[in-house]
């Protein structure tokens, strides 16, 4: 792919998201589905895609730990809970931290789950759009997860937006951790 094609698609998906849209990016493992989560119009045209109840709450993916801050209570954690972050980030580890985020973000819980991740596309979409992402994985219910863009368009359609990119080549999903007690809820 072309260096232009891949700004314009970084352009088109940002400016999507400023429009409440669901989008589709490449992460480490598979395509994922996002959107702007400061906006509750657009999570819950993500939720009713995916076909997700908003009791279980959603994933933020994000550039670096500072985007996350306005969405997590970091005044909860320890230095030591901080350290158990930071030596898996960037990277494909999501972390369960306190937070009093909009419901439509925790779903029912006091809590959200959080990455800081290390794929390069990641990175540059939520560097431009500026804050994080929710991040799902990009599949319709019953279907298995988008690992490239032709099967993004095959189950979502052409006018869907993607950022044009290729996966990081990890076969599982991000392992999921509590940042408190460190007890893992889903192997990566």
């Amino acid at each position: 792919m072309s260096t232009s094609s891949k700004s314009d698609s970084l352009l088109h998906c940002v400016e999507a998201l400023q429009q409440d849209a669901v989008i589709a990016y490449p992460t480490e493992a598979v395509f994922g589905l996002g959107c702007d989560p400061d906006s509750e119009k657009a999570v819950n045209t993500l939720l009713a895609i995916k076909k997700r109840p908003a009791e279980k709450g959603l994933i933020l993916i994000a550039a670096s730990y500072s985007q996350l801050l306005p969405y997590i209570r970091d005044e909860l954690l320890t230095a030591e809970q901080r350290q158990r972050m930071f030596s898996h980030w960037p990277g494909p580890v999501t972390f369960v931290v306190p937070s009093d985020a909009p419901h439509w973000l925790r779903g029912k819980f006091d809590t959200l789950a959080v990455r800081v991740s290390d794929h390069p596309d990641v990175q540059q979409l939520c560097q431009a759009f500026g804050k994080p992402l929710v991040s799902t994985s990009a599949n319709l219910s019953g279907q298995e997860p988008c690992r490239n863009t032709q099967e993004v368009v095959a189950q979502f359609g052409i006018d869907f937006p993607v950022l044009e990119g290729l996966t990081g080549g990890r076969t599982n999903p991000s392992e999921i951790r509590n940042v408190i007690t460190g007890e893992l809820i889903r192997q990566g």
